[in-house]
């Protein structure tokens, strides 16, 4: 886990520094009202009719977006990567409505993840499955990392 945690620490400061100069090519971000305070994002809420997100939420939206285009997360790896010291630093319930809001397919990331670990090292079905369930791993469930491990072709 040592070696993905300082690969998303890397990658992290790189994403952050890239979404620093796309940001005005983002349509789906405008400049904020005057009431907020500089540099604050504003990105409509999915839904229609919703209203306006300001601040840590929306930034930790897109932050959360970011993550899941380069790699894969669970649920707890992506809220853990948002609201960590050595990730983002956000607050636990800014990361955890950001993460919550996004309509992502964990399985599917079981898979992208256990093919990333895969890339790199060989592993077995068992211990695959604990790499991607372990509180030290990523933190997949069981369901989840034992879908993943299989599709992957870790499993006979």
């Amino acid at each position: 886990m040592h070696f993905k945690a300082s690969l998303l620490a890397g990658i992290a400061v790189v994403a952050s520094i890239a979404g620093c100069y796309s940001r005005s090519l983002d349509q789906g971000y405008r400049p904020t009202p005057g009431n907020q305070s500089p540099g604050q994002a504003l990105t409509q809420a999915e839904e229609p009719g919703s209203q306006p997100l300001f601040g840590p939420k929306a930034n930790a939206i897109r932050s959360a977006k970011q993550y899941l285009s380069f790699s894969g997360f669970s649920r707890q790896g992506l809220i853990q990567q948002l609201t960590s010291d050595a990730g983002d630093g956000y607050e636990i319930g800014d990361a955890t409505y950001a993460v919550d809001s996004l309509n992502v397919d964990w399985n599917s990331q079981a898979v992208r993840s256990a093919k990333q670990y895969l890339s790199f090292s060989g592993f077995s079905c068992d211990g695959l499955i604990e790499q991607l369930s372990s509180e030290a791993g990523d933190k997949y469930t069981l369901s989840q990392a034992t879908y993943g491990a299989q599709q992957a072709g870790a499993c006979g």
